[in-house]
């Protein structure tokens, strides 16, 4: 695996006061769910949102910046991701605070913890978050859904750093949510998030939530290492059965495969590199448009540099 060089020392340098953890040449393939990709350059965990803004008021501004959260909707190429990454967790971002209908939630917390947490408080209208195999702060970036409900049903406000280390804070219209899709700026990093769920029966709110995690292992590929859906659905059309119709179900590249189960998953099957993944979904977007004549657009988040760019 080739190295970045070095910069956590003139991050340190001009950030002293940071509190949070940095690391230098971190490996990231054991944080995503496709257990694939190089390192970051410098790992970046913040105490707290003041770490996190430190951090970012300090950068120096052609560093680039990246976030991810529990890595499941994410592709890390193999040549690593340069500059730095933030991964937030902890107490201070993985808090779930109830007051009345509204939770107050750290964007490190699971979807599915969230939809756990607000069914023991009788709030409904959250039970679809069972559903997404990410966390909050991915939700809100884009507008995560699942089994007819979406982030922007009970999304109130949105509380977040910028690229110049400050709070930010954006209304639910401020989002600018569409099909998942938020235009909040892409400097941001979402830290918080205030909820609205509705007074409803718990017993029933948790069958709900049963039929969903049902629902998802009878027809997902939930024990495979996967990154969820891989290709948005289309307008009027589900991007699986053009996958199916295209004729790629249990297509493969190198150790990746199309999903023999669910055709809009791809799955590490063997030893695959990012490369055979990101390949085997081109591949796929490439049969769709000849067969179908639509585009498929990703919905599985990419980062980071192929192994050749990151060498030459």
């Amino acid at each position: 695996m080739t190295a970045f060089p070095d910069i956590t020392p003139d991050i340190r340098a001009r950030a002293p006061a940071l509190r949070g953890r940095l690391i230098a040449n971190q490996p990231l393939s054991d944080l995503t769910w496709f257990r694939v990709g190089g390192p970051a350059q410098a790992l970046f965990t913040p105490a707290d949102a003041e770490d996190l803004g430190l951090l970012l008021a300090a950068l120096d501004p052609e560093v680039p910046v990246t976030v991810i959260g529990l890595g499941s909707n994410l592709i890390v190429r193999d040549g690593g991701v340069p500059g730095v990454v933030v991964r937030l967790g902890g107490k201070a971002f993985g808090t779930v605070a109830i007051d009345g209908e509204t939770l107050r939630v750290g964007t490190a917390v699971p979807d599915m913890r969230l939809a756990k947490v607000a069914a023991e408080a009788g709030l409904d209208g959250l039970a679809f978050f069972r559903g997404i195999p990410g966390s909050v702060g991915g939700a809100l970036r884009m507008n995560a859904g699942a089994h007819g409900g979406e982030t922007t049903d009970v999304l109130v406000e949105a509380h977040g750093v910028d690229r110049r280390g400050e709070a930010r804070r954006f209304g639910h219209v401020e989002m600018g949510f569409a099909y998942r899709h938020s235009s909040a700026p892409d400097d941001v990093i979402f830290t918080s998030a205030v909820f609205r769920g509705r007074p409803g029966e718990r017993a029933a709110i948790e069958a709900e939530m049963e039929r969903v995690t049902a629902a998802r292992e009878a027809a997902q590929p939930i024990r495979e290492r996967t990154g969820g859906s891989t290709f948005k659905n289309p307008p009027g059309a589900k991007a699986w059965q053009l996958v199916d119709a295209a004729g790629c179900r249990g297509l493969t590249v190198g150790g990746a495969q199309v999903s023999p189960m669910h055709c809009n998953f791809l799955i590490n099957r063997d030893n695959a590199s990012a490369a055979d993944i990101e390949g085997l979904g081109e591949e796929v977007r490439r049969r769709v448009r000849e067969t179908s004549g639509v585009e498929l657009h990703w919905e599985i988040k990419r980062i980071g540099l192929a192994a050749d760019a990151a060498n030459g």
